[in-house]
């Protein structure tokens, strides 16, 4: 269950989604668990008291969604692994892991599964889930018992990943994998142009010359490349405005703040590449998969990524690890961050909780096990090297760093602008996919007019975003 492929799917299937709140995760599954006991889960083997850890006695059966399907043979393989190696240290706990035809997170379900309390005892979702969960009351307050003997490794997890996953101080859920927004560059096109792949550009004005030079190639390559329809383009505006210190939405989570000067730049400085330089192409009302294909083909230079687009190439398009490079998003004030977690149902018992943090921190929160021993990914054949999840701090990052290095399939170092210059992350704004279809305007208007006014465009937009927010 690899993060890199579960990161892509977020956006494949969010973005298409206008709702709330990019809202998905499964049903795999779709069968309440029970919530009594009488499933397996005694009190009279454990201890209601959620400080103290799981009796290895305590009989219980945990249902989790998003096991992977027998299509994905090593993924599958890794999870059984898994569940045997956890069960030596927890015999009595019986793993019944669900998985679903097809994509495993899809939104209409997951609203459906919330309604009517059918979802599994540990469900996964995305970080910009919680608001929906909650509403729903549907995760349970897990804060009691999370702590350095369920989690050794929890000093070590990146506080605003733990972050995303609270409300009022009360965490819901434990990470699985993250992702932090960059410049993922061609590097074949950038050796072609003359220049230099180890260092992509770190400013938009850098941006603006490097799309100049690789445009100038001809053979109807672009220099640079953005979305701008079925909310992604809305999703990639709102990336820029992080970029160089903006914001779409206020603190206050009520007001829209992009209608000012940093909105005016980032809407200018595309249009500008797009129609005096000719660097962006004369094909627009791109979604995400098109610019993939690409850069994939060497018909496209660079354009903001998360790392996994790297490994969906290589696995899913055929391209080659060696061609790609990436760096930190220019401007470097901000990018967009987001990830994937899972919860644990609202109302079933003490050990069964226990259970799911134990399960949680074995399979995807220890450095050299679960997810994270690349030994056996590497072994298994599937990616190892992409900078994600990248949650770890302190210890763990650099016992993590070492294990990913020395089994990478891929070369490692075309990532290190990426990795040595890491820059804070920012959420997805409330509202988010309702605003990204109102911001989808702007960035196609840009691409596609070349008079369009660009002060009025942001102006409307204000106006509709406001009208979003305060439906809240």
């Amino acid at each position: 269950m690899r993060s890199a492929r579960f990161l892509r799917r977020r956006r494949a299937a969010a973005i298409t989604l206008v709702s709330a709140l990019s809202l998905t995760a499964l049903a795999a599954c779709g069968t309440s668990s029970s919530d009594d006991d009488s499933s397996g889960g005694s009190q009279q083997n454990g201890s209601s008291d959620p400080t103290k850890p799981l009796d290895p006695k305590a009989k219980v059966t945990l249902t989790i969604d998003c096991m992977p399907s027998a299509a994905k043979v090593p993924e599958l393989k890794e999870w059984k692994e898994d569940v045997a190696a956890f069960n030596k240290i927890y015999p009595n706990v019986t793993i019944d892991g669900r998985s679903t035809p097809g994509q495993c997170l899809e939104p209409p379900r997951f609203t459906a599964m919330l309604k009517a309390k059918s979802q599994p005892d540990v469900f996964y979702t995305y970080f910009t889930d919680l608001p929906q969960v909650l509403d729903n009351d549907g995760a349970e307050d897990i804060s009691a018992y999370v702590n350095d003997k369920s989690v050794p490794a929890l000093k070590d997890i990146d506080p605003n990943v733990l972050n995303s996953l609270k409300q009022d101080g009360k965490l819901y859920g434990l990470p699985t994998s993250n992702y932090t927004m960059g410049l993922l560059i061609n590097r074949k096109l950038f050796k072609d142009a003359g220049l230099n792949p180890d260092a992509p550009p770190r400013t938009w004005e850098e941006v603006r010359a490097a799309a100049k030079k690789i445009a100038g190639l001809g053979k109807g390559i672009s220099g640079f490349g953005e979305y701008s329809a079925g909310n992604q383009g809305g999703w990639h505006f709102t990336a820029q405005m992080y970029s160089v210190g903006g914001d779409v939405v206020d603190a206050s989570g009520k007001k829209a703040a992009f209608n000012n000067e940093l909105g005016k730049q980032v809407a200018e400085n595309l249009r500008a590449m797009r129609w005096e330089d000719d660097s962006m192409g004369k094909t627009q009302l791109l979604k995400w998969g098109e610019l993939q294909k690409q850069i994939a083909t060497d018909k496209l230079g660079m354009f903001l990524a998360a790392p996994d687009d790297i490994a969906y190439m290589a696995q899913q398009l055929g391209a080659k690890y060696e061609n790609f490079g990436m760096g930190p998003i220019p401007g470097g004030k901000n990018t967009l961050a987001g990830g994937n977690n899972y919860m644990i149902k609202k109302g079933i018992s003490s050990d069964k909780i226990k259970a799911a943090v134990a399960w949680l921190n074995y399979k995807n929160l220890t450095v050299g096990k679960g997810q994270f021993d690349w030994a056996r990914t590497k072994a298994d054949g599937l990616p190892v090297g992409i900078p994600q999840p990248n949650f770890w701090l302190n210890e763990s990052k650099a016992a993590d760093d070492a294990a990913r290095l020395a089994n990478a399939t891929m070369p490692v170092e075309n990532f290190k602008s990426f990795m040595d210059n890491p820059v804070a992350g920012k959420a997805e704004p409330p509202k988010a996919q309702e605003i990204y279809k109102i911001l989808d305007n702007i960035m196609s208007a840009v691409l596609t007019n070349k008079g369009a006014d660009v002060d009025k465009l942001l102006s409307t937009a204000e106006t509709q975003v406001n009208q979003v927010l305060a439906s809240q």
